[in-house]
């Protein structure tokens, strides 16, 4: 691919550009690929931690698969205001991982539901209408320490999951070790020593490999796919609805962190035609984020958000047509409605899903740190705000019975790991003067004084 000096890539296919049928489901098909691990992964570790059989696993699995695919269609094409018209593949975010998981193991999965049930909307549709007064409280150092929490806060997670997961019998033994580091090195030789589609693919290609080592050990229970129906449509209600303020508050905060990477992802994609999103685009994006996460939760699926890797894939293949990504989006919403898909997903062993899910981590980190150090001044003021948001961040992710001491509701909401670093790096950006806070100007000098002596950072 080849650039011009405003930024623009040359297109293979344009925005509103149709490609013939066969090359469309093949593009649509390579972003369903790209993005089916991860999406997935959500629903995988939050009932993991709330103690899900399989049958509520796979239904989980198979909801988060139709809404993403719903949401995905309809920034393809809108609804009225609801839908940016552009290609934005969508799917649940490792921003509520956290959240869910440790309030649906105190409250219930009910709880969680109604949080995101009252909030999705209410939240990412006010963002969407206000947003150009709140983006300025949002600038990289803020939502790049976010992004980075994320990653971090997934890694004990994802090693937990490779030791063969919390409280199994064979945890930590030498087949779940040994499965979960075939897993990384085959995703990480892919993707570092190989190009085109195999490098795309390489998360997972590593899984495919994983399982099929797994099969003769006796460690993929196919008993839940036989038992599951080809066809059944979703029933509203199934984990129950519980509004707790708490819970409401943490998932308020959180979707709003979630907006931010949304804005980052369709400026990522509109960055293929040399520009940035409009306003119009940024309200029906945000719109559809929130009223399908809302509307998803009725039926027991998690917050559904754009996916950066497929922002990428837009700008590596220069296909920025917004017909493929409905493709994919229909995909997906039909797998969605087959309880065998959903059955089929969560077979994956423990370990085969924690190599993926540490390499995935490790991404979502390296992601927010260079998201950092590319556009944020390393200067004194920064460097605090750094410390102080991650120190604080991962504490509470290490040592949560640190403040145990706190009321119930306190400490559910400062317990979660991407809420206190996001809050600690807002406020103290947001009050510090510097030329990242949207009250301040830096003094004159003060960030080329702070930053003497320290490595410029540059686009590597």
């Amino acid at each position: 691919m080849t650039t011009d000096t405003d930024g623009e890539i040359d297109l293979e296919y344009e925005l509103d550009d149709r490609p013939p049928w066969p090359k469309s489901l093949l593009l649509g098909l390579q972003h369903v690929a790209v993005m089916i691990v991860p999406a997935t992964a959500v629903a995988y570790i939050v009932a993991g931690d709330v103690g899900l059989g399989a049958a509520d696993t796979a239904y989980i699995v198979q909801m988060v698969l139709l809404f993403s695919g719903l949401a995905t269609v309809v920034q393809a094409y809108a609804v009225g205001p609801v839908g940016a018209k552009l290609p934005i593949v969508m799917g649940t975010s490792f921003t509520f991982v956290g959240a869910a998981s440790s309030i649906g193991m105190s409250h219930g999965l009910g709880a969680v539901f109604g949080a995101i049930l009252v909030t999705g909307f209410a939240v990412e549709g006010l963002i969407g209408w206000q947003f150009k007064r709140i983006k300025p409280f949002f600038p990289p150092l803020v939502t790049g320490l976010v992004v980075i929490i994320i990653g971090l806060y997934l890694v004990p997670v994802a090693m937990d999951y490779s030791a063969g997961g919390v409280g199994a019998s064979d945890y930590g033994a030498a087949h779940n070790v040994g499965l979960a580091a075939l897993v990384l090195f085959v995703a990480v030789a892919l993707n570092l020593f190989t190009g085109g589609v195999a490098r795309l693919l390489s998360t997972l290609v590593g899984l495919a490999v994983g399982y099929v080592v797994a099969l003769p050990l006796g460690l993929v229970d196919f008993s839940a796919v036989g038992q599951a129906a080809w066809v059944a449509f979703p029933t509203p209600g199934g984990f129950g609805f519980e509004f707790r303020p708490v819970a409401i508050v943490t998932f308020a905060f959180l979707f709003l962190v979630s907006a931010m990477e949304t804005v980052g992802d369709m400026s990522g994609i509109t960055a293929a035609e040399g520009r940035n999103p409009d306003a119009e685009e940024l309200r029906g994006g945000l719109f559809t984020d929130g009223l399908l996460s809302s509307l998803g939760a009725a039926f027991a699926a998690f917050p559904v958000t754009s996916f950066s890797q497929n922002a990428g894939i837009v700008n590596f293949t220069g296909v920025m047509s917004r017909h493929v990504v409905g493709v994919a989006g229909a995909i997906l919403a039909v797998l969605g409605l087959s309880p065998k898909v959903g059955a089929a997903v969560a077979t994956i062993p423990s370990a085969v899903f924690g190599g993926a899910v540490l390499l995935m981590a490790g991404m979502v980190a390296a992601s927010g740190a260079r998201l950092v150090f590319l556009h944020v001044d390393l200067d004194r003021r920064n460097m605090v705000i750094l410390a102080t948001s991650l120190g604080l961040g991962l504490g509470v992710a290490t040592r949560p019975d640190a403040i145990g001491g706190l009321p119930s509701a306190a400490e559910t909401f400062f317990g979660q790991p991407v809420v206190v670093t996001a809050l600690t790096a807002l406020v103290l950006n947001t009050f510090t003067p510097g030329d990242q806070s949207p009250l301040f100007d830096a003094p004159p000098g003060e960030a080329a004084d702070d930053s003497q002596g320290a490595p410029a950072p540059t686009d590597d």
